[in-house]
């Protein structure tokens, strides 16, 4: 398959079956995370593994959604302040160098047929008192992931984008 064909498949998954991720696809969605570029190579992300109905459940806390509590496994991308370039001005490249980490989880899990959604509307504070995260690590993104119960949505997904001309200045 193509990478545009990758891409085109990629949605936002919101309704997950109960089957179990298999540990070599979730090993390969984080190593396609541990290989994606970063400012300077600083590599400023940690990744918590959320597994089981009851640890997903205490993490919807600061998630409140039902949808989300039907995700076998839940990523929760952080960044590490400390360990991130800053540019001379002093722009933290923190958010941006987990974001690319984060799109390669989203991007491998596609072609592994896993759904994932990304979440960024969440508490913060309740999930770093939940997950106790030390001062320099903020949660970025959670991102459910699993088999969706509809197998076919990665066909049927209708991209609302705008075009080429609209994004060129």
């Amino acid at each position: 398959m193509s990478f545009l064909d990758l891409v085109k498949q990629r949605t936002s998954v919101r309704d997950f079956s109960n089957q179990a991720i298999e540990r070599e696809k979730l090993d390969y969605v984080l190593e396609a995370a541990r290989l994606a570029p970063s400012a300077c190579n600083f590599q400023p992300w940690s990744f918590l593994i959320i597994e089981g109905k009851e640890n997903i459940e205490k993490l919807s806390e600061a998630y409140n959604r039902d949808w989300f509590r039907t995700a076998p496994v839940c990523i929760v991308a952080c960044g590490n302040h400390n360990d991130s370039w800053k540019r001379k001005d002093g722009k933290d490249h923190c958010d941006i160098d987990v974001t690319i980490a984060v799109t390669h989880i989203v991007m491998a899990a596609t072609e592994q047929g896993l759904g994932t959604c990304w979440v960024c509307n969440f508490d913060k504070n309740i999930c770093v008192e939940l997950l106790n995260l030390p001062e320099h690590l903020e949660p970025i993104a959670i991102i459910p992931i699993g088999y969706p119960t509809n197998s076919d949505v990665f066909l049927t997904n209708e991209k609302k984008r705008k075009t080429i001309e609209d994004i060129l200045i």
